[in-house]
């Protein structure tokens, strides 16, 4: 006999691969699955090629990641910049994580416009909210392993979750942590999650889904009045198999379109832009920095910025918990009836408001309007109308004295605070002077920062600008130092 052929009798017959060629021959998918509607049932497996992008970029990343706080920063520049391919590597790991999430979110969003979570796939939509859960957590404690401001900052505000949840807030937050701050520990912990238990999770999770996939069969297209019956769903739907199409090659060539197109889109994204950027390591006495968690979960920063105050419970602990706990017994409520979303017309109203919330939310959280704004540049001189005397002294003394941090004034400064350019309207220059030194708000008090007469300079200038239009643009010169971007 052929060696080559002996070779292959032995694999095929110690492996079992004859029962995996008997599912390839003989699992039938209902026929509309192979028309154009079958492009619709892509997503899944679009996001398991993401994931397997991520494992093995992941294994790579670990052969030259070191996971101490000492040396973590310093091994990813190293990988960057120095590391054959490095850099390819971590942008492949960052538009992996992303292109994970879109691809999830979107799954999750077909499978309840299609009504597939009904009855008898309730447990994949269960499985399917579990790999939704992972999946954040994947991307949330990637962050800390690059060990910088982001990083560590996201961490902190995590263990602060952690610590409002009743009765065991405290013992949350320390495990969070793995101690009582951030630190070696914490590390150690954060890179355990990532590379081993979360991903050998989220590899036993998809496991049990796409067995269940396999039994349950995968939903057919939905059709008006034709709503999910208990009793005689499972026969109609073998009879659907039995006049159905196979699996191999009808619809299969499609989910291996997607799954190259998504691998080659990452691919086009990491050679285009790159790895995200390190930005700065971790340094508590940096009292400007602006950490802020990566694009995905950005959105969830805006929300605790946007919250009533006293909220910080409710949003922080009750809404994501309801929100999940609501998302994984939402089967069991509405597990029957009709599947279609033409005859579910709440549906689609409600999947376009939340994405369209989610799109909202990281628009507002990139912008980050309620941040102070440590990097403005003095007002030019074009927008005061003088380059001397009192009006061009507030405007300087209004920036050197940090100020401008907080408010904007002719268009210039930070939205964390109100807009100042018309104050005087509203507020008589004693009175700001008062609040000023006392305070207001969250407003801090300046009483020891700054003197009687530039708080006079400042109001007078703020007086003096009362009314005027904002500058319709920015001159090259700029008060106080260089020119530069506004």
């Amino acid at each position: 006999m052929n060696p080559f052929r002996a070779l292959w009798a032995w694999f095929y017959d110690r492996f079992r691969l004859p029962v995996f060629h008997r599912f390839i021959q003989e699992h039938r998918v209902p026929k509309a699955l192979a028309g154009r509607k079958g492009w619709f049932y892509i997503l899944g497996n679009a996001t398991l090629a993401a994931f397997l992008v991520q494992v093995v970029t992941g294994i790579a990343l670990t052969s030259k990641y070191v996971a101490t706080p000492a040396h973590a920063y310093e091994s990813l520049q190293h990988i960057t910049d120095v590391a054959t391919l490095g850099w390819l590597i971590r942008a492949l790991h960052y538009f992996g994580a992303s292109a994970m999430v879109i691809l999830i979110v979107l799954h999750a969003c077909r499978t309840f416009l299609t009504g597939s979570y009904k009855f008898p796939r309730e447990a994949s939509w269960m499985t399917g909210v579990v790999l939704l859960f992972l999946t954040s957590l994947l991307a949330f404690s990637g962050q800390l392993l690059r060990w910088n401001q982001d990083g560590v900052w996201a961490v902190v505000v995590a263990a602060q979750f952690a610590s409002r949840v009743p009765l065991v807030g405290a013992e949350l937050a320390e495990f969070v942590l793995a101690g009582q701050g951030v630190g070696g520990p914490t590390l150690s912990r954060f890179y355990s999650l990532h590379t081993i238990v979360l991903p050998v999770l989220v590899v036993a999770v998809v496991s049990f889904h796409l067995y269940l996939v396999i039994e349950n069969g995968i939903s057919e297209p939905p059709e008006s009045g034709k709503p999910v019956d208990k009793r005689t769903y499972r026969a109609q739907y073998e009879k659907l198999k039995e006049h159905g199409a196979d699996y191999f090659p009808d619809t299969v060539w499609r989910e291996a379109i997607a799954a190259l197109v998504v691998v080659a889109v990452i691919f086009a994204l990491a050679f285009t832009f790159g790895p995200k950027t390190l930005g700065a390591p971790p340094d508590p006495t940096t009292l400007s920095a602006r950490p802020r968690p990566d694009w995905f979960l950005i959105w969830y920063y805006a929300v605790l910025w946007l919250k009533p105050r006293g909220a910080e419970t409710l949003v922080m602990v009750y809404l994501p918990l309801g929100t999940l706990f609501f998302l994984f017994v939402m089967p069991i409520l509405f597990g029957k009836g009709e599947r279609s979303p033409l005859r579910r017309p709440w549906a689609i109203p409600i999947v376009v408001g939340i994405l369209a919330s989610f799109a909202s939310l990281i628009w507002l959280g990139l912008r980050a309007p309620w941040e102070p704004d440590y990097e403005t540049k003095p007002i030019p001189t074009a927008v005061i109308g003088a380059a001397e005397g009192p009006v061009y002294e507030g405007a300087l003394l209004f920036h050197e004295r940090g100020c401008q941090i907080c408010h904007r004034v002719l268009d210039h400064g930070g939205a964390y605070g109100p807009d100042l350019t018309n104050v005087t309207t509203r507020l008589s220059p004693e009175e700001v002077a008062v609040r000023t030194v006392m305070g207001f708000g969250d407003m801090p008090a300046y009483r020891d920062a700054i003197t009687d007469a530039e708080l006079g300079t400042i109001v007078a200038f703020l007086k003096a600008i009362e009314g005027r239009k904002q500058a319709a643009g920015a001159s090259t010169t700029i008060i106080g130092g260089p020119g530069g971007e506004q």
